[in-house]
C-alpha cells in the first residue's frame, strides 16, 4: 500500500516497524477519523524489561506521539499461565508475589517513553482484573466454543513444539484464548481499536480481532512488528553476559550506552529508525558515513536511545565516562561503582558477579577460561583467586570484562 495517509502509519511504515497487518487500508481510514486507542500486552516475567521489549514501546510512543492514545496492558493475569509463542519450553511459573515484585519494577519504564496526562494520556492496566474473576465454565461456554482446536494447532507457537516433540501444556494452551480475551475485554472498555505486537504474536492477535468480532460485531485490527536480529543474526537484547536490561538497577546507563555504541556496522541506519526519532534525512546521512567514521555514527545512537531510557544526563555522562576510558585511557571514577568487603577477601568469581558481568558462577569461569576477564588490566588466570585491599589501586579494583566492559570495586 502506497497512499497511506495517517500519520501513524506512514512513520511505522518508512521506519521499518511494519510486519503484517490484518486491514492495512481499513486501520488508515480509522486513523484518519480522528484520535483511536491501541494496546499492547507486556507479561511480567522479571522484574525490568529488556531491549527485545523496546520496539514494542517505541511503537506505543509513536501512536501516541502521532495524536493517538495507548494502553499499556500489564498481564498479571496472563503471566501465571506463561506465553508458549517462541518457546521451546515451559516458562517457569511464578508465584503471585514475584508477578507483583516484577510488575512494580517494569511499571516504571514507561513513564520515561509514554506521557501519562493530557488529552492523549496513556493508561496502564492489568489483566487480572478481569482474568481473575473469570468462572471457567462461564467462559468455556461463552468463548471457547469461538477457537477451533484444528485451528490452534497451525499456530507456529504450537507447530515448533510438537514438530520438536516437546511438551506443551494444556495451561500453555489456553494462554492464545485468554490473550484474545484481552482484546473483546480492552475493546469493551475502551473502544480499543488495535492490538499491535511482535511477529511471533501474530496468530495470538488474529484470534483476540476474530473473537472481538465475532462476539460483539466490532471492527478491530492486528499490527506486527518483524522480529529483531542484529546482522551477525544475534537475538536482540541478548550478550554473551546476559540481558541488556532497561532499568537502571539491572544495567548501569554506562553499559548501556556501550551496548548501543558497540552496534555492528551495518545495523546503524536501522536501529537509528527503530529506537531514535531523529528524521530520516539525517539517519540517511549517519549510515552513509564510512571507515571509522560510522563510530561517530553509533555515538549518535547510543546517545538518543541512552536519553529516553536513561535521561540527558545519564547519556552525557556514560559518553564522558567511554571517552576518558577508551580514547584517553584514563581511569573514570564515573564507572559503574561496588562496594564488596575486600579486608576478609572476595573471590573474583563473585566479583564479576556482583558487577554485573555474568549471572553465575560458571559465566565467569568461562570468561576466564577465554581470556576475557582482567583485574586492574591484568588477565586472570586462576578462578580461585581472592581481592583483598592489596589490590587496590587509587582507591578502587578495576574489572573488565573484555574490551569494553568495565567496572570499579571499592571497599565497603
Amino acid at each position: 500500500m502506497t497512499n497511506i495517509r495517517s500519520d501513524f502509519l506512514h512513520a511505522v511504515t518508512e521506519r521499518g516497524f511494519l510486519h503484517q497487518c490484518t486491514d492495512l487500508e481499513a486501520l488508515d481510514r480509522k486513523l484518519n477519523e480522528g484520535p483511536q486507542i491501541c494496546y499492547i500486552g507486556f507479561d511480567c516475567t522479571a522484574d525490568s524489561l529488556h531491549v527485545g521489549s523496546l520496539l514494542p514501546i517505541m511503537l506505543l510512543r509513536w501512536w501516541q506521539k502521532t495524536g493517538n492514545r495507548p494502553i499499556v496492558l500489564m498481564g498479571g493475569g496472563t503471566t501465571r499461565i506463561g506465553d508458549p509463542s517462541g518457546k521451546d519450553e515451559s516458562r517457569k511459573l511464578l508465584s503471585d508475589d514475584d508477578i507483583a515484585r516484577n510488575l512494580t519494577g517494569i511499571k516504571s519504564i514507561f513513564t520515561r517513553y509514554l506521557n501519562f496526562e493530557g488529552p492523549l494520556a496513556a493508561m496502564m492496566t492489568n489483566n487480572a482484573e478481569w482474568l481473575d474473576r473469570l468462572n471457567y465454565i462461564d467462559f468455556l461456554r461463552d468463548f471457547g466454543r469461538h477457537f477451533t482446536v484444528n485451528r490452534m494447532l497451525t499456530f507456529e507457537s504450537v507447530k515448533l513444539r510438537l514438530e520438536r516433540e516437546q511438551p506443551l501444556t494444556f495451561l500453555e494452551f489456553n494462554y492464545m484464548i485468554l490473550q484474545a480475551y484481552d482484546f473483546l475485554e480492552l475493546n469493551r472498555r475502551h473502544k480499543c481499536l488495535l492490538q499491535m505486537g511482535g511477529s511471533d504474536q501474530w496468530g495470538n492477535i488474529v484470534n483476540g480481532v476474530e473473537l472481538t468480532r465475532r462476539v460483539d460485531g466490532a471492527e478491530v485490527f492486528g499490527l506486527t512488528s518483524p522480529l529483531l536480529t542484529t546482522a551477525s543474526g544475534a537475538k536482540m537484547g541478548k550478550t554473551a553476559q546476559g540481558a541488556v536490561w532497561l532499568n537502571a538497577d539491572r544495567m548501569s546507563a554506562y553499559d548501556f550506552w556501550q551496548y548501543w555504541r558497540n552496534t555492528e556496522d551495518s545495523d546503524v541506519g536501522r536501529f537509528l529508525r527503530l529506537f531514535t526519532e531523529l528524521p530520516i534525512s539525517e539517519i540517511a546521512r549517519l549510515e552513509a558515513l564510512q571507515g571509522a567514521e560510522i563510530n561517530d555514527a553509533k555515538k549518535v545512537l547510543a546517545h538518543h536511545v541512552t536519553v529516553l531510557a536513561h535521561g540527558e544526563e545519564a547519556a552525557v555522562q556514560a559518553a564522558e565516562t567511554a571517552r576518558k576510558t577508551f580514547e584517553e585511557g584514563t581511569l573514570a571514577d564515573s564507572l559503574p561503582t561496588f562496594a564488596l568487603n575486600l579486608l576478609t577477601g572476595v573471590s573474583v568469581v563473585e566479583a564479576f558477579i556482583s558487577a554485573g558481568f555474568a549471572e553465575s558462577k560458571g559465566e565467569v569461569k568461562r570468561l576466564i577460561k577465554g581470556g576475557g576477564a582482567r583485574v586492574n588490566d591484568r588477565p586472570v588466570t586462576d578462578e580461585n583467586q581472592n581481592l583483598t585491599v592489596s589490590d587496590l589501586k587509587d582507591g578502587a579494583i578495576k574489572l573488565s570484562s573484555g574490551k569494553k566492559r568495565h567496572a570499579l570495586i571499592k571497599p565497603e
